[in-house]
């Protein structure tokens, strides 16, 4: 395989695995006045009839890589500047791959202000000699993050001089630049006249969510009208602690979940998801019967068990769980009865968490 096709392939597998955290597209208004920047691979089938210098072998494809610039000047509008360095495959009396480039400007529409474009454009494809082309196509764009996204897409070409049609696929990722300045919309004071034999007209104290603070004082304006506010009018949060405690018991030298402890797993799942940012270390633990080795063993299959049932059946993300297998180093009893070995053979997993929560008034 090429060097070519190896970085394309390479370049390719980044961006599908990126694809995995994808993410809604941002608002099409918060990328107007974003400048981007990105990287890309091409595959470009060049004419049948493109000819090199000996009128003899002729051109069969392009593969090639660059890099691109781009402006966001609309909600449905892009101009985007791109470079590309080609490995063109030539077949002949003498096989060998001669270097070419396609330097691009196109315009960018998009329909629905989101994924999906049209494009169109000029090109100077340098494919045995420079010649100008004009192009059409279309394209998805997939967001990564609000400022990342991997796109696909298609071209058509028709080489103006020489009559030539070529097309190409590109795969590539971008980045955006810079902050959308957005218009500060103020409200107009309130004002009441006074009664008709006064001529003045008087301001009123305005307190506008009514939180007892007047606006001009006020550097939350939009607390609750339930919330209790300080002199600056923002409301006083008090500090509380949610805890959760999962324990689940398993049957001698067995790591199957048995049905009754569902609902304990699916409380700890539930409290998770009220969590999204905590993560979870479930361990294992066995009874001091057997040997070490196979305890170590046991235990971990039980934490795993466990882990495995929050992920497919409840649907907590498996990269926020921990299994850890603790063996006999953490008995709950010492005692070598049949109780205590019961007691030992479980799996423990807990976690407490603060936040933050509005005093009322």
């Amino acid at each position: 395989m090429s060097q070519q096709k190896k970085s394309i392939l390479l370049i390719s597998s980044l961006l599908c695995a990126l694809g995995v955290n994808a993410q809604e597209a941002p608002k099409a208004e918060d990328l107007v006045g974003k400048t981007y920047v990105g990287i890309h691979g091409t595959r470009l089938d060049t004419d049948d009839d493109r000819l090199t210098s000996n009128d003899v072998d002729f051109i069969k494809h392009a593969n090639g890589m660059g890099a691109e610039i781009g402006h966001r000047y609309s909600e449905f509008s892009e101009l985007r500047l791109s470079y590309t360095n080609l490995n063109l495959t030539r077949v002949g009396w003498a096989p060998s791959t001669p270097s070419g480039s396609n330097i691009a400007l196109n315009y960018l529409y998009f329909p629905n202000k989101e994924n999906f474009y049209v494009m169109a454009g000029a090109s100077a494809i340098d494919v045995i000699e420079t010649k100008l082309s004009v192009n059409i196509g279309a394209g998805y764009r997939h967001y990564i993050t609000d400022r990342s996204a991997v796109y696909f897409e298609g071209n058509g070409y028709y080489q103006i001089d020489n009559v030539y049609t070529d097309l190409s696929a590109q795969i590539g990722f971008i980045y955006f630049f810079g902050d959308t300045q957005k218009k500060i919309v103020r409200t107009k004071p309130v004002v009441e006249s006074a009664p008709a034999k006064a001529a003045p007209v008087v301001a009123m104290i305005i307190d506008t969510d009514g939180d007892g603070v007047i606006d001009s004082k006020d550097q939350c304006k939009a607390t609750p009208a339930d919330n209790k506010v300080d002199s600056n009018g923002c409301t006083i949060f008090t500090e509380e602690n949610d805890a959760m405690h999962l324990h689940v018991k398993f049957d001698n030298s067995k790591a199957i979940v048995k049905a009754e402890y569902l609902e304990n797993i699916k409380a700890a799942a539930d409290f998770l998801k009220a969590y999204p940012h905590i993560s979870l270390e479930i361990k294992g633990h066995t009874s001091s019967t057997g040997s070490a080795a196979f305890n170590q063993k046991l235990s971990q299959q039980r934490a795993d068990a466990i882990v495995k049932v929050l992920v497919d059946e409840f649907g907590v993300n498996a990269s926020r769980l921990t299994a850890k297998g603790m063996g006999e180093a953490e008995l709950l009893s010492t005692d070598n009865t049949l109780q205590a070995h019961q007691a030992n053979r479980r799996i423990e997993a807990k976690v407490k968490v603060d936040k933050k929560v509005p005093v009322k008034r």
